[in-house]
């Protein structure tokens, strides 16, 4: 230790389970390796926040259950309760007590990551958003005195929690790829869980704006405007559905992997959205100056994942969608 050679210290592993752990804790945790984690997921789990936000919450549910089952009336009541879920749930802020989180992670990594989250609560700038985070960071510290050494304080290497950043970074393509765009708190987490690729939120996109996801089932119609009354009157929470400016950076061959999680009817919609759109511009960006990436991409633009060259679905039930209608889904 005293000549910091930390690496012996990373063998030592530990295994935590929290429980009604906040899902930007969550998201912080799972945005800092080395680790693993099995979260369960609130696209399905019925939430239980403030009695402000179940009132919207639950009058939400019923929504989409009726707009769900008016459009799909193939889909079975389950599935469509699942799905109400999933959308309603863009509703419920990221500070809810709410997640369920196993999380495995070094001796050494956890010291590092407990001294960063203390840093951030003494030192970053206070905004409505770091005040409502820096209780919960400073409790999750104090729930770990035994794990934080000050001999791996990582202050040396200047390390800082990597979900936040205040640079603005510009696009790029080839066979590294950056790229920044809008995405809620809710597809930021599900983009997260795939690890081979950063993620970051421009921290100045917090209090900036009060842009919110509005889901395709409802995009476009008289209920649009109904949604956006009553999610921004949840603004001073911060629900899942609020609008971040993400970076997304990664090698090509990392960005095809996360295309054979994301481009399917099992996903998440807005995730599978946004990794198409990606998709698109990396094709845009490369077709004249990348040749390589370019060719390399577009056996990968033709739809879902099962239709790519070198994918086999091994879902032991097919999704409901198909191929065609995979990505064209309203849910």
């Amino acid at each position: 230790m005293e000549s910091n050679h930390h690496s012996v210290f990373g063998h030592p592993r530990y295994n935590f389970v929290y429980e009604e752990i906040p899902k930007i804790m969550a998201m912080i945790l799972n945005n800092e390796g080395v680790y693993d984690t099995s979260e369960k997921s609130a696209r399905y789990t019925k939430m239980q926040p403030s009695e402000t936000e179940k009132v919207l919450y639950e009058k939400w549910i019923e929504i989409f259950k009726n707009r769900i089952s008016e459009i799909y009336s193939q889909i079975d009541g389950k599935k469509v309760q699942k799905l109400a879920q999933e959308n309603a749930r863009y509703l419920i802020s990221i500070f809810t007590l709410a997640t369920v989180m196993g999380y495995s992670v070094t001796f050494q990594q956890f010291s590092y990551l407990l001294h960063m989250i203390e840093d951030f609560t003494k030192n970053e700038n206070d905004t409505s958003f770091s005040k409502k985070l820096k209780p919960i960071l400073q409790e999750f510290v104090n729930m770990n005195p035994e794990y934080k050494v000050e001999g791996t304080n990582p202050d040396s290497k200047n390390r800082k929690l990597s979900l936040f950043s205040d640079i603005k970074r510009e696009d790029e393509w080839g066979e590294n790829y950056c790229y920044t765009y809008w995405a809620s708190f809710a597809q930021l987490a599900q983009a997260q869980r795939y690890r081979t690729l950063n993620y970051e939120i421009f921290v100045h996109s917090f209090d900036t704006t009060n842009m919110y996801f509005v889901p395709p089932i409802i995009r476009n119609t008289k209920l649009q405007d109904e949604w956006l009354k009553d999610i921004n009157s949840l603004s001073k929470y911060f629900p899942q559905g609020k609008m971040v400016l993400v970076n997304e950076r990664g090698t090509v061959e990392n960005f095809v992997l996360k295309c054979k999680e994301r481009l399917c009817g099992f996903a998440q919609l807005e995730t599978a959205m946004q990794t198409k759109e990606t998709l698109n511009k990396y094709l845009k960006n490369t077709e004249n100056v990348k040749p390589r990436v370019y060719d390399y991409l577009l056996q990968y633009s033709k739809g879902a994942r099962c239709m790519f060259p070198d994918y086999t679905c091994t879902a032991k039930k097919p999704c409901i969608w198909g191929p065609a209608k995979a990505l064209d889904r309203l849910v």
